[in-house]
């Protein structure tokens, strides 16, 4: 029985557009990856663009989308992430309305190494400058080159991060009991006794945010082109 005798509930408290950048953004980092390792730079080149869009829209959400998904919600202070650290092998669900201060760490560390890497792809060209990213002739051939060699050498951090964010879903699952990539797709979370469900904003400002990205990132890009 929980305190004040409430058992703990399941509610919706992912939104739709959260869940589907989630997924889309999974779907794009394993094009992205077979493509450049394939040297498939046709596909490579549009779909780090169609990343870095994305990775704008989900900054943008941070502060427009639902109450969960904000980085106030999961971007905590340093003593409070101490203090959830004991609390890690506790064989329960966090119950936590959102993600954990550990987790929100981790999003917020996969969105700065996601953003860098498709950054840096802009200005990339390859060894013999048949391949480049729409930004390239912004720099020197030397610049460009080093940027392509960042580029590489960041998908190093990134397999990192994605291996420790594969074996957090696998600990919560089988060690505390809770299923993260069920409620990333249904939604719905167990919360903690006496914890309101959060109000979900409407779908469609997830529009607008993901229309601000596309001009930011593809907009700027074009101004670049005309005025270069």
């Amino acid at each position: 029985m929980a305190e004040n005798g409430q058992e703990p509930k399941e509610a919706l408290v992912w939104d739709r557009p959260t869940r589907i950048f989630h997924w889309i953004l999974v779907v794009l980092v394993v094009v992205c990856y077979l493509s450049g390792r394939n040297n498939r730079f046709d596909i490579h080149i549009p779909a780090g663009q169609a990343l870095l869009v994305l990775i704008v829209a989900r900054i943008l959400w941070g502060f427009m989308g639902s109450a969960p998904s904000r980085f106030r919600a999961f971007v905590r202070p340093a003593w409070e992430i101490t203090a959830y650290l004991p609390t890690m092998l506790r064989r329960a669900p966090d119950g936590r309305m959102g993600h954990n201060p550990v987790g929100g760490l981790s999003v917020v560390a996969m969105l700065l190494v996601l953003a860098v890497q498709a950054s840096l792809g802009l200005f990339a060209v390859d060894v013999d400058g048949l391949n480049e990213g729409p930004l390239s002739f912004l720099a020197s051939y030397d610049a460009a080159r080093e940027a392509a060699e960042l580029h590489v050498m960041v998908v190093d951090g990134l397999l990192i991060l994605v291996g420790l964010h594969i074996t957090a879903v696998l600990f919560h699952l089988f060690y505390k009991r809770e299923n993260l990539t069920r409620a990333m797709l249904t939604g719905r979370a167990q919360l903690a006794a006496g914890q309101t469900p959060p109000h979900l904003v409407p779908d469609r400002r997830a529009l607008l945010a993901l229309a601000l990205a596309a001009v930011i990132v593809l907009g700027s890009i074009e101004v670049a082109g005309r005025l270069f």
